[in-house]
């Protein structure tokens, strides 16, 4: 995959619904280490498939896309074979799949880990940040390190490349906690071609996760917003129910063999996407 590959990559993850803008492809093209393929017939893009590289630790697998008019051919297994060839020195392969992927991916060796809900919503007039007696700061780019240092112990893999650009494009979206000095949670976020998504979101509890979406929640009444928050927070998952999100789909978390990096996940409350883990 190429950068002047980009445009009809966008056309294919369209026609899918899905809520990856030009900038989130570039990220994926353009981030050093990362492995992207695309399979092409008569000139034409049919399929492609992503994976981002964090440093060697956790490669990520993502967008396995094929055109509706060519799948039963093996396409989206001869793509993984290629970017899976690329990632054999890569000490952990993870990805988020969807229901119709999972068996597909089972036998690449991936084995089930925990289960996503994709979450929408609308927030409506009146909705007011939530502070508990924390005072959330918006990230200003001297945090930058910070937010990767956490992101990274949470996460479970070193995400520079893709927090620097998160924060570059969305500033507005970025808050975070600090306690005695020290950096305790924040929230990411971006502007995707259907929904704004929020993530990832890491922090020490419940409340301070509730905190930190709740105020980029509230600079954005109106706007369709989309969160991917793991099943078993399932306290937050009624918070969100009550500020009238809803659920719309599933993601099965799934590792290849063995799972070295599962991170901190009592610290991650929304993931960044089933494209960047």
């Amino acid at each position: 995959m190429h950068r002047e590959d980009i445009g009809n990559c966008l056309l294919l993850s369209g026609a899918e619904g899905w809520n990856q803008t030009e900038r989130d492809w570039k990220r994926l093209v353009e981030s050093p280490g990362n492995t992207c393929r695309v399979a092409d017939y008569a000139g034409k893009i049919i399929g492609t498939a992503t994976a981002s590289n964090y440093d060697n630790e956790v490669a990520w697998i993502g967008m396995v896309l094929v055109d509706k008019a060519f799948r039963g051919r093996g396409i989206s297994k001869m793509l993984l074979m290629e970017v899976l060839t690329q990632l054999e020195s890569c000490r952990s392969v993870k990805l988020d799949a969807t229901p119709a992927g999972q068996p597909v991916y089972e036998k690449f060796g991936f084995k089930e880990e925990y289960m996503i809900y994709r979450m929408t919503g609308i927030v409506q007039d009146g909705f007011q940040p939530y502070y508990s007696g924390i005072r959330p700061e918006l990230v200003q780019l001297r945090h930058v390190r910070d937010v990767i240092a956490l992101d990274g112990s949470i996460f479970g893999a070193d995400r520079t490349s893709l927090i620097i650009s998160l924060l570059k494009d969305n500033l507005d979206k970025a808050w975070f906690i600090r306690k005695d000095g020290k950096m305790t949670g924040f929230t990411l976020g971006r502007q995707g071609r259907k929904y704004i998504q929020i993530g990832p979101v890491s922090a020490f509890d419940l409340t301070e996760a509730i905190v930190l979406i709740s105020h980029v929640l509230a600079r954005h009444i109106g706007k369709p917003v989309v969160v991917d928050i793991p099943a078993d927070k399932t306290e937050l998952i009624k918070w969100l129910n009550s500020t009238g999100f809803t659920n719309q789909r599933h993601f099965v978390r799934m590792y290849q063999y063995s799972n070295p990096n599962p991170g901190r996940t009592e610290n991650q409350f929304l993931i960044c996407g089933p494209e960047f883990g």
